[in-house]
């Protein structure tokens, strides 16, 4: 069984550190409301809670990262 490491610090309202074995990340925004998170390995999401069960994300690598 593999081991898994993750911690989410909250720096500011709305701001988070978030850390795992491999990168770190930080995330704007949240709550019911949209977020951005950028990720020490290149990602981009933008992602948002909708009405009921639904949400919506979408990810994409940022040029000239790995």
């Amino acid at each position: 069984m593999p081991v898994t490491f993750r911690k989410s610090f909250r720096i500011l309202p709305g701001v988070r550190i978030n850390l795992n074995r491999r990168s770190w990340s930080i995330t704007l925004g949240g709550g019911s409301g949209p977020r951005w998170t950028r990720s020490s390995t290149g990602r981009d999401t933008y992602s948002a809670d909708l009405p009921g069960p639904f949400g919506f994300r979408t990810t994409r690598r940022r040029r000239g990262d790995r």
